[in-house]
């Protein structure tokens, strides 16, 4: 087991150190090195490893494997230099922000109903907590309020290493049976819970939380959220994509969900007028080929159901085959054939084959697509 010094546990907020290699191992194509002491913080807690670098050497992941903290660089750093160490410090102060957000709101939720985190993952772009008790979307708005009326009250976060008679006399969350010397962090009147993972100092450098979603998951919840700069960056996106809807539906921005149900509902009038007037143009194209035999049909810009309404108009008033096609615009065409009672199975899988086509269906009724030009389509319906 390394003895490496933990400084990211004596100041979370170092970017900078000096430190000895004292071991660099190969490791598939990368390199891992071991030092006597770094601020990156190994992946765990549901938090990622830090990245950066140690002189020119690109730190990639930070991990711990049986209690040696390794970090994977690009290159090899011989044992017994003496190395600067730099952390991505927005990527980790950021981590910082959504585990302190996290610890508030799980803190919270324990409180108010007796529910625990049982699952957390801090990835990229959210931040995921699992509950194994079931909230609705008003318990967790009444828990976002009250985090952040936690954060705003900017108290002091506290870190405490109790011996094991404190220990034992003190309230705090826990994923785990836990043995030997235990990292408690407190957010005052808020949360006290065994954690490995690195925080902000005080609650009101989280900024804000804000939850984005609850779904159903195992016997209770899955709960998606962001904090600090995430949640910044998630409410001025949303802010800028409100405006620009404002705008198009001539509605203030305070408004713009009344308007765009109102446009909904004119949506399905309009959408309903045009089906009945698709269908009165399909039986009187219908009407037009009465006692004909064979019928092929081209028009522009049809819909897939299009094409198939206008087919099935259009075979039960003829005598043979309908066969509509509708162009693409790309070099192809869908296309929908039908006959009454008929057989099409051997035709269509001739007209595949001969117009680099796919499709199927029933015997009497196929549809698909060619990849052909009208006058090739025309040549082999001639024939």
């Amino acid at each position: 087991m390394s003895t490496t010094i933990k400084l990211y546990y004596k100041d979370a907020y170092i970017q900078e150190f000096n430190a000895v290699v004292e071991d660099c191992r190969p490791r598939d194509d990368k390199y891992a090195v071991v030092l006597d002491r770094t601020a990156f913080y190994p992946e765990g807690g549901g938090q990622p490893g830090d990245i950066g670098a140690l002189n020119d050497a690109v730190v990639m992941d930070t991990i711990e494997e049986e209690g040696t903290i390794l970090h994977i660089v690009d290159r090899p750093l011989p044992a017994g230099q003496t190395v600067t160490g730099k952390i991505d410090f927005e990527r980790r102060f950021d981590f910082m922000q959504q585990h302190s957000g996290e610890h508030i709101v799980s803190g919270l939720v324990h409180a108010a109903f007796g529910y625990n985190n049982v699952g957390f993952h801090m990835g990229s772009d959210v931040v995921t907590i699992d509950f194994d008790g079931v909230l609705t979307e008003e318990d967790l708005r009444r828990i976002e309020e009250e985090a952040n009326r936690r954060i705003w009250n900017d108290r002091e976060i506290e870190i405490l290493y109790p011996d094991e008679q404190e220990l034992a006399s003190m309230e705090y969350r826990s994923k785990k049976e836990l043995t030997g010397q235990v990292r408690i962090v407190v957010f005052p009147e808020t949360d006290a819970c065994a954690c490995c993972g690195t925080h902000v100092s005080r609650t009101g450098e989280i900024g804000l939380v804000k939850i984005l979603s609850v779904v159903k998951f195992r016997s209770g919840v899955r709960v998606e959220m962001i904090s600090g700069r995430r949640a910044y960056d998630y409410l001025t996106m949303t802010a800028e994509q409100n405006h620009k809807i404002s705008v198009l539906l001539s509605a203030k921005p305070g408004e713009t969900a009344d308007a765009a149900t109102r446009m909904q509902e004119e949506n399905y009038r309009l959408r309903g007028e045009v089906l009945r007037l698709e269908e009165t143009s399909y039986l009187a194209e219908a009407r037009l080929h009465e006692g004909e035999g064979s019928v092929l049909l081209f028009r522009e810009g049809m819909t897939a159901d299009g094409v198939r309404k206008l087919t099935d108009a259009v075979m039960k008033t003829c005598k043979g085959c309908c066969a509509v096609f509708s162009d693409n615009g790309d070099g192809t065409y869908k296309y929908a054939m039908g006959e009454q009672d008929g057989d099409l199975r051997t035709f269509t899988k001739e007209m595949n084959a001969a117009l680099n086509g796919r499709g199927g269906g029933k015997p009497f009724f196929v549809q698909g697509s060619v990849k052909s030009t009208e006058e090739e389509i025309r040549r082999f319906f001639s024939r």
